[in-house]
């Protein structure tokens, strides 16, 4: 079976670095918001380009507490784009706040050229997602924030050191969110995320908040969170941190093999956004047609393919309560219905990218000809 994500593969390039800074941890006895914490938020800092990093125990809670920092309530409305995962969402509805829907453009990102007509008195932020490990055009996006006074706040969780315009995603706006979910492309070994941001004070502010609303221990400030990033995460961010650079250009080198490979007038291909690079967190494909025949197509054949993401969040059941209907977004759903994400990670094998490349030029013949090949429909 060739798997989806296979995060082993990537765990057994360095596994004895692993190891060893594990036990190092172990055997120190110390385990909260110790020197790992701090070593990992000044190298992720300089890796993404940033003055600071402040790590927390997810990228939902990034997400939700960079808002409330920023002063994101209820009444507020915060633009994010229609096909963004939903966890994006709840950062945003957490804080009572209001999400406003923008259609995604060909790149599977905020269409940002339609952000300004859904712009109120009652906006106050938009939230860039960089899906896929692909770059919003954050150049517009900056520039909309500007004019009309609104933070912005970058969903980084898929993009781990890709770039717009030579710059790290993460950035350019207000605060940058990142998750280190183990499937992510710098992933830890549990739940683990952080922020990063160029504003001493508002990085002070979410040291403060993470840590019960505590500066000093039993001085609590405010009502706060228990958000800390662990030590043993911390410490092994920090060694998959040191080989991050190189599990990306893996990753471009099996992405450009699937856009040379793979020929079929069936597929559309991903495209990257001119002046942008990619991390190629996921290799997304659209199939316009016989998107759902292909992935059981290539389960048959024990190739396994996830769908990134069957419901855009205006149509899931947690937000009924803001009363969209099916057709209030037709790009989102219809992307929905045919984006397809192919294997790719750290330590898929040569022959391995092969299989994938040959079944999915074989398919076409087979869908027309044989859907007995589909397996049970």
């Amino acid at each position: 079976m060739i798997m989806s994500n296979n995060i082993g593969r990537q765990y057994s390039l360095n596994a004895d670095e692993y190891k060893k800074k594990a036990m190092e941890i172990l055997d120190s006895g110390w385990y909260v918001l110790g020197k790992e914490v701090e070593a990992f938020e000044e190298e992720w800092a300089a890796f993404i380009g940033s003055k600071y990093c402040v790590g927390l125990a997810s990228g939902l809670d990034a997400l939700w507490i960079a808002f409330k920092l920023l002063g994101i309530k209820n009444g507020d409305e915060v633009i994010v784009s229609a096909n963004a995962y939903i966890a994006c969402v709840m950062g945003i509805t957490i804080n009572g706040a209001t999400p406003i829907f923008v259609e995604p453009d060909e790149y599977d990102n905020i269409d940002a050229n339609k952000i300004e007509a859904v712009i109120t008195p009652n906006t106050k932020a938009i939230l860039a997602v960089h899906l896929y490990g692909q770059s919003c055009d954050m150049t517009k996006i900056m520039d909309i924030a500007y004019r009309h006074g609104l933070k912005v706040v970058e969903d980084c969780a898929q993009s781990h050191g890709n770039h717009w315009n030579g710059k790290t995603v993460g950035t350019f706006g207000d605060v940058g969110c990142f998750s280190f979910y183990p499937s992510k492309g710098c992933g830890a070994f549990g739940d683990a995320g952080c922020i990063v941001t160029d504003d001493k004070a508002l990085a002070n502010k979410f040291k403060i908040f993470r840590n019960y609303g505590s500066e000093r221990r039993y001085y609590n400030q405010i009502v706060g969170a228990n958000s800390r990033l662990d030590e043993l995460q911390a410490g092994l961010l920090r060694v998959k941190l040191s080989h991050l650079n190189d599990f990306n250009k893996e990753r471009c080198e099996i992405a450009e093999r699937y856009l040379q490979g793979i020929k079929n007038p069936l597929i559309c291909l991903p495209k990257v956004r001119p002046g942008a690079d990619s991390s190629w967190h996921q290799f997304v494909i659209h199939v316009p047609r016989y998107r759902d025949e292909l992935k059981k197509y290539l389960k048959k054949r024990e190739i396994e393919t996830l769908i990134h993401y069957p419901i855009p969040p205006h149509l899931s059941e947690a937000y009924t309560y803001l009363g969209y209907q099916m057709g209030d977004f037709p790009i989102a759903e219809k992307y929905a219905a045919e984006v397809l994400s192919l294997p790719i990670y750290n330590g898929i094998t040569l022959n391995e990218q092969q299989i994938v490349i040959d079944a999915m030029n074989r398919f076409m013949e087979a869908s027309l000809y044989d859907t007995s090949l589909f397996g049970d429909i």
